[in-house]
């Protein structure tokens, strides 16, 4: 994580960083043909590039100088396809480009997802959600430019000019010593170009990243920024990591355009001297005038590869920032291990032994946590809040790790299960219920295919919300929107209910689960409560105790640590923690 992070505010390295290509082309692999294809294109088009200025050149000292018309219209002929080649090739290069692109962006973003959905919460905990977008969205789409004005691409340039020297030097050395007499010029201003762009572009990059996040954040908790009335320190926030993204966009843009209009004007300059010189030449016949004119067209082409390749090698160090990004949150280890094998029904007995917890691995908020949950009881856990009720959950399904102890499920450790069988069989229902932007059948069954509508109508009617969903329009079928925000609190608990049911899970985990609702809607879904918790194991953190007044035993928690265990009638006898909490809680029912 701390990688990711860093990486965010350093500047761009090395633009071929070969241990990072080397990982790019491992992407290439599936689509070699593509690829080859694309690069036997290329270098097809860079060899045609100096035939042109040569046919010009035959042609002028040839039928021109001789009024040889049927001479003039062969040599039209072959010159018009040498262009239609020339587009059919460059139509070729561009389609499989964007093709193998597209492809390979897509199989990263697979990938890149799939590691999301495996990492732990702790990396969640960490790293903003508007970051791992850029990753996903952004970053990857960088790479589609690496394939399509990359590295295939400065290779067909380097080509190109190599050939194109050689055949200048081959038809006239004197002229192509004119010609490139300019060069060092042209090479000194691409070098201060592609550094400026290098460190502007990363610099673009890092305010994509933070204004991703600052809105992703921002735009969910609107809700918090509205009813503290801070929209004006909030837009004034925004309006400077905007500022921020404009200026660095600008600057990039301002080196390009005083890169572009320079790199001319040496052009141009190499061509004025290859008229003075060439005309001078030609006044004494040394020359002819066909060379002079493919000298010209030589200088605009060679050029152009020269300034392309500034431009491309900076697409190249964007899509080697974009990659290490990516490879760094590819190969980050930050996600739950599952190298347990065991397969098996749960029959739902628990044991924490000795359990040591941190979040942060320094701070811990269990300490030395033992306790017992036999198959078929209802364990409940109580305390104030930080006491880590949550946390014994979270631990149970392996959402997060232990720092020391065990925790057993069925004698043996949570570690030996497999994690999906593990998890299908621990049904959780959570106080902050999250629905997804689907219909209410969605949200229940998860995409799972195998559960029924007949299961979920009758898990439905179990809980007593059936009428309530048939009263909406589509029923079952009716999108609940972003986050469930067509629904009430309490109808977010109730279908939250549902979905536990339907999953038949061996093990129930209330957590909060009546604190978001009114007295009615508890009272609706208690029935239904006890009927999920019959022949299961339970375990419950409530802040309501008369919700969990007939739990096998209650376990009271302060700062991470048991300090009384027994059941309802036991707790108050000891006139403690527990004799306490009722009586307060006892006291706000009443007064």
């Amino acid at each position: 994580m701390a990688e990711i992070q860093k990486n965010e505010t350093s500047p761009s390295g090395k633009i071929f960083d070969l241990e990072i290509l080397k990982r790019l082309f491992q992407f290439i692999k599936p689509y070699n043909l593509k690829f080859y294809s694309l690069v036997l294109t290329i270098m097809l088009g860079a060899s045609l590039a100096p035939v042109l200025p040569l046919l010009i050149r035959q042609t002028i000292d040839g039928p021109v100088s001789a009024g040889n018309y049927n001479g003039l219209a062969k040599m039209m002929a072959i010159m018009i396809t040498i262009l239609i080649v020339q587009s059919l090739i460059q139509f070729t290069n561009t389609y499989l480009a964007g093709w193998l692109g597209q492809n390979i962006i897509r199989d990263i973003r697979v990938q890149l997802y799939h590691k999301i959905l495996h990492l732990r919460l702790k990396f969640f905990d960490d790293t903003p959600i508007g970051r791992l977008v850029t990753r996903t969205i952004s970053d990857i789409e960088t790479l589609a430019d690496v394939f399509s004005d990359g590295i295939a691409a400065i290779a067909g340039d380097i080509l190109q000019l190599v050939l194109i020297i050689s055949v200048m030097f081959y038809t006239d050395w004197r002229l192509s010593l004119i010609s490139l007499c300019t060069i060092p010029f042209m090479l000194v201003s691409t070098y201060v170009f592609k550094e400026k762009v290098k460190k502007s572009f990363n610099e673009v990059r890092n305010a994509v990243a933070n204004l991703n996040s600052f809105v992703q954040e921002h735009i969910t908790g609107m809700n918090i920024v509205q009813i503290f009335n801070s929209e004006k320190i909030e837009f004034d926030k925004f309006h400077q990591i905007n500022v921020k993204h404009r200026d660095e966009n600008i600057k990039s843009i301002m080196y390009y355009s005083i890169y572009y209009p320079v790199a001319e004007v040496i052009a141009a300059l190499g061509t004025g001297l290859v008229v003075w010189f060439g005309a001078k030449q030609m006044l004494n016949a040394e020359v002819t005038y066909g060379t002079v004119t493919a000298f010209i067209m030589f200088i605009n082409i060679f050029f152009r590869p020269i300034r392309m390749i500034a431009d491309r090698m900076n697409t190249l160090q964007m899509g080697i920032v974009s990659t290490d990004r990516i490879l760094k949150l590819l190969d980050s280890e930050d996600y739950t291990t599952n190298d347990g094998s065991k397969k098996a029904n749960l029959n739902g007995e628990v044991a924490f032994k000795n359990v040591w917890f941190a979040y942060n691995n320094e701070n811990y908020v269990l300490k030395n946590i033992s306790f017992n949950v036999k198959q078929g009881e209802t364990v409940a856990f109580v305390g104030a809040t930080g006491a880590g009720k949550s946390s014994i959950i979270n631990l149970l399904s392996r959402f997060y790790d232990i720092n020391k102890g065990e925790i057993l499920i069925d004698n043996h450790d949570v570690k030996e299960y497999e994690l999906r069988n593990l998890r299908e069989q621990i049904g959780v229902v959570l106080q902050d219920v999250f629905l997804f932007s689907d219909t209410i059948e969605k949200n229940i069954t998860l995409g799972d295919e195998s559960i029924s509508r007949e299961k979920i109508v009758e898990a439905a009617k179990l809980v007593g919300v059936h009428d309530f969903i048939m009263q909406l329009p589509n029923g079952y079928d009716y999108n609940v929107q972003e986050r469930g925000a067509t629904l009430s609190v309490g109808q977010r608990q109730l279908i939250s209910f549902v979905r536990a049911m339907v999953h038949e899970p061996k093990i129930i985990v209330l957590d909060e689960a009546t604190s978001s609702v009114d007295t009615e809607t508890e009272e609706l879904i208690q029935s239904a409560i006890d009927k999920l918790m019959r022949g299961r194991t339970s375990i419950v953190i409530a802040h309501r105790l008369s919700t969990i007044q007939k739990a096998n035993k209650i376990i009271v928690l302060d700062k991470g640590q048991i300090m009384e265990e027994g059941n309802h009638d036991e707790l108050l006898k000891l006139d403690g923690f527990y004799a306490n909490l009722y009586q307060m809680q006892y006291k706000e029912m009443f007064v």
